[in-house]
């Protein structure tokens, strides 16, 4: 009944190159870091710092008007919580996140309890939600904020032992906290998370939820329940959702998403019937859902701004950076190949 997953190697632009030396040596470098406090700690020193206030991400505007993280060096970040009255023991606080090339760490701090006004002011940038943010980042850029600002609010939401109720104790780099009772250590979690764009072979299957903006459509997700297999979990998934049977199941790629509480998200592409294509949307799961034809995605992808609010409604997609407009772009692509391979055949008109 599946067809078998595809196994591939991410595009270049996804994950660096294992045969890469430099690649090998920033992981090596990377993983020290996570086992030597005293090796992190001097790394922050020499390091850089993305700021973030209540989970925000600190953006700067570019000179061509477009806006990036602001990546600050460590010296600097001290300056300004020192002329803010902070002291120096916060920016200790910050998580590692990555590397540059020549080895200079990155890392995540949130300054939350600091005045938002005066820090924007004093780093020359904006604090943005994340969510608005990915629609005005590069693809390179997003992944880093997606991911300081998981590990930031896992540290929030993670200070006391489940089993114990006693404090945690987090390691410099923060990517891990030990109970101060029993020793037990807890590492940051991510729920896994199925997304599938569904095809009955000319269009594609999009749904809404109520919070989404104006005229957005997605592909389907919904968490994996316990057990569940990644086929089990998009059957399940598409069924509730919509009412379908999917017939055929292949493996796109994964994405890191830090929304709720920090998701994997596993991307599939997924075929019905046909002559089974009858809708019955669950509405306690979504506000909407149809099928959209080649062109109508074609135009949606574009459109280089989100509609505004009192403009007549139209279809906008997810984020370049989201792994549901990976799917869309790789099922417009298949379809614009298989109607060109039609239009040469032989006796096509």
């Amino acid at each position: 009944m599946w067809s078998r997953l595809r196994t591939i190697l991410p595009s270049p632009n996804c994950l660096p190159p294992r045969w890469c030396s430099g690649f090998v040596s920033r992981m090596r470098y990377m993983n020290r870091l996570k086992e030597d406090d005293t090796a992190c700690l001097s790394a922050l020193h020499n390091g850089q710092i993305f700021l973030f206030h209540h989970l925000s991400p600190l953006l700067q505007c570019t000179q061509r008007g477009t806006l990036r993280p602001a990546a600050l060096a460590t010296s600097d970040v001290q300056s300004v919580l020192e002329r803010l009255g902070s002291d120096g023991s916060l920016v200790k606080k910050s998580v590692l996140v990555s590397c540059l090339e020549q080895n200079q760490a990155q890392f995540c701090l949130d300054v939350g309890e600091l005045d938002q006004v005066s820090v924007e002011e004093a780093c020359e940038g904006k604090f943005l939600d994340l969510r608005k943010s990915l629609f005005l980042l590069t693809t390179a850029e997003a992944p880093i904020l997606a991911k300081g600002q998981a590990l930031l609010r896992w540290h929030q939401t993670s200070r006391f032992c489940s089993a114990t109720g006693q404090l945690t104790h987090r390691n410099q780099a923060g990517s891990q906290r030990a109970c101060s009772s029993n020793g037990i250590i807890y590492y940051p979690k991510m729920s896994p998370v199925v997304i599938v764009l569904v095809s009955d072979g000319r269009r594609c299957l999009l749904g809404r939820q109520p919070a989404f903006p104006l005229g957005m459509y997605s592909a389907l997700a919904g968490f994996c329940d316990m057990g569940e297999s990644l086929e089990e979990a998009l059957c399940r998934e598409v069924a509730e959702e919509v009412g379908l049977e999917l017939q055929s199941i292949t493996y796109s790629s994964s994405q890191h998403w830090p929304f709720p509480h920090s998701s994997l998200m596993l991307g599939c592409h997924a075929t019905v019937s046909p002559a089974h294509t009858q809708l019955q949307v669950d509405h306690a799961e979504l506000e909407n859902a149809r099928w959209f034809s080649l062109e109508e995605i074609t135009s949606a992808l574009k459109l280089q701004t989100p509609p505004q609010r009192g403009d007549s409604p139209a279809l906008w997609l997810p984020p370049k950076q989201a792994v549901a407009h990976r799917l869309i772009t790789e099922w417009t692509k298949q379809q614009l190949l298989k109607d060109t391979d039609q239009n040469q055949r032989p006796g096509s008109c």
